[in-house]
């Protein structure tokens, strides 16, 4: 049993949503997203509550309506609060510009690396070094966020590279010289 999938998801005044033709849309003070819903799960909008409910009770059902209730529930975080991921470059001359809608980087190869940004995804850059990525959709601030830290993955013996904040880059020892 989803577990995750039967807790309703409390509405804040603020936020609009409706719910159509199997398309969510969620409308609040940052914006408004849109997401088609599963044929097997359907939701119900009561009393400021947004109920997912399953017609089956098979395994795909279950784990689709706990699915469909994370990502409706990040949908109202975001036009109400929006989400924030934060990387950080690390190596000597690696830095990163922001150009309007494009980020250039500079990541030790012969050539400045061109970034353009997906729609509805902002960034700020503080010291050359830390990326601040902003949006209202949850999924395509991961999907950035990722894809930028892919230009340079953290490599294992100095760290140098593109990294998350929070992840922590375990670093190998290296080769040792003998006498």
């Amino acid at each position: 049993m989803s577990r995750v999938g039967k807790k309703p998801i409390p509405v804040p005044e603020k936020i609009k949503i409706s719910y159509l033709n199997r398309r969510v849309t969620v409308q609040g003070p940052k914006g408004k997203l849109e997401r088609l819903i599963n044929s097997r799960v359907d939701l119900k909008l009561e009393n400021g509550l947004v109920n997912v409910s399953i017609a089956n009770n098979d395994r795909t059902s279950r784990a689709l309506q706990g699915l469909t209730r994370s990502l409706v529930a990040n949908m109202i975080a975001g036009v109400e609060r929006g989400f924030e991921r934060v990387l950080e470059i690390k190596g000597i001359g690696y830095r990163a510009i922001l150009n309007g809608n494009r980020i250039e980087f500079s990541l030790g190869f012969s050539h400045p690396i061109n970034f353009d940004l997906p729609e509805g995804i902002s960034a700020a850059i503080d010291r050359n070094n830390i990326i601040t990525l902003s949006g209202i959709d949850k999924e395509l601030l991961g999907l950035t966020a990722a894809s930028i830290r892919q230009l340079k993955p953290p490599e294992t013996y100095k760290g140098k590279g593109i990294k998350y904040a929070e992840e922590r880059v375990r670093l190998k020892a290296g080769k040792t010289g003998t006498k």
